[in-house]
């Protein structure tokens, strides 16, 4: 089998992992070396799904040992055509690439061969390769659960950034879906790269030349709507793991059923659209100043998919409201429904030369759909402010647009042009 064709077996199967940003890191090159990560030499594009396609996303390898439901790469999938690398043809693909002004960096992942020291061998070879090769670019390794805290440590002193996916909300779900897999296997690791961040962080404040250990932070993944864990227990365990192991960015991935054993456990509803919500919660836990428990709470365990999750807590906190623009604090801004992080600063801001008025606002950023309810200027409020939860999320949705809202010329000008009325359109 030829590079290229191994290219298209595990590029397809390295889609489902969505923990690859390429942001974080701010390494400059030199002449002598390929590539740098200063942040503006790291460029993001999205598939219309939301996934990043910035970086050569690939497999190591899509065989498998262990067999879990979820994974299309699962040992049981005989429906799955397999392939490995060599860590030279990795390196020779990636600096391929970049020469040719494909991709920015390297996500690599693999599925466990043999056991997991094994498999996380054969990734420190490919990052140790590349780096020998003089290449500076972006690396982002995905850590292999189970294996040896010498090797994880070793590889991180090459990546920008390394991952350990969680991938499910929890133990109980993981029992059920992957009993081969272990819960420690993954958070050990987590908290192990967090001590090691923070040992060489302490190093590079001492001296100089000190080298770096995964200097754009850590990641995980986990995976939504493969059991009927309810969204609460995801944005609660996504807590836990930013403040604990002060991960970057934890990532969410809608279930997509792969292969004749699809599990199909889940809630039914619009996975996507879930998934979206998610990362809204998952915005306010780390720009908003929200809880948890504020957010969702065991009573109300699952995110509405009508309205984003702030309206949805504003909804149910209506005695908070409303809130005077002129007057509250930052965190209070915040919290106000159409009212961002950008914004809140905008009005802080503009508060010091004198009170602000509605057309200021709308000016400013502020999304008056929503916030309207919710606000008033120096007493005086927009509109009606006293209506019920109910009505309230009425007002509030999204009209439906028109399926085609184009004036045909026929329309604009009537008598100037003959023939079929609807032949022509602007």
């Amino acid at each position: 089998m030829t590079a290229n064709e191994k290219l298209s077996i595990l590029a397809d199967a390295a889609k489902y992992d969505v923990s690859c940003s390429s942001s974080g890191s701010a390494r400059s090159g030199d002449k002598t070396m390929l590539g740098n990560t200063a942040m503006p030499g790291i460029c993001h594009s999205y598939s219309d799904d939301g996934r990043c396609i910035s970086l050569l996303k690939i497999l190591f390898t899509n065989k498998c040992i262990y067999d879990c439901s979820y994974c299309i790469n699962r040992q049981s999938n005989a429906e799955m055509p397999r392939a490995e690398f060599t860590p030279d043809e990795v390196v020779d693909l990636t600096i391929g690439f970049y020469r040719r002004n494909y991709i920015e960096g390297l996500f690599l992942s693999s599925g466990v061969v043999r056991n997991p020291n094994y498999t996380m061998e054969l990734l420190l070879l490919v990052v140790k390769k590349l780096r020998a090769a003089r290449f500076n670019g972006y690396v982002h390794l995905k850590g292999i659960p189970g294996a040896d805290h010498m090797l994880i440590e070793e590889a991180g002193k090459y990546v920008d950034r390394m991952s350990i996916n969680i991938e499910l909300p929890t133990t109980q779900s993981l029992r059920l879906l992957a009993p081969e897999k272990k819960r420690l296997d993954m958070i050990a690791p987590m908290g192990f790269i967090k001590e090691k961040m923070s040992e060489y962080k302490a190093l590079g404040r001492q001296f100089k030349n000190a080298p770096t250990f995964v200097p754009a932070g850590q990641s995980t993944q986990l995976i939504v709507g493969a059991t009927a864990d309810p969204d609460y227990k995801i944005i609660k365990i996504s807590e836990a793991l930013y403040k604990r192991m002060a991960l970057k960015r934890v990532y969410y991935s809608s279930y997509v059923p792969v292969g004749r054993t699809a599990i199909t456990v889940g809630p039914s509803i619009d996975l996507l659209k879930r998934e979206h919500r998610i990362y809204q919660a998952d915005w306010l836990l780390r720009y908003y100043g929200f809880t948890a428990d504020e957010i969702l709470t065991p009573e109300s365990p699952n995110l509405d998919m009508d309205v984003d999750p702030k309206c949805q807590w504003a909804l149910r906190n209506l005695h908070l409201f409303p809130m005077d623009v002129n007057r509250v604090t930052f965190l209070e801004l915040l919290r106000i429904p159409g009212v961002g992080n950008v914004t809140a600063r905008r009005i802080m801001a503009a508060r010091r030369f004198g009170p602000l008025h509605f057309d200021a606002l709308k000016k400013m950023g502020v999304v008056m759909k929503r916030a309207k309810y919710f606000i008033t200027c120096s007493g005086k409020p927009f509109g009606a402010s006293d209506m019920d939860p109910f009505r309230l999320k009425q007002l509030m949705l999204d009209a439906p647009k028109p399926l085609n809202n184009q004036l045909s010329l026929y329309e604009l000008y009537p008598g100037q042009f003959g023939g079929n009325q609807n032949g022509l359109r602007i």
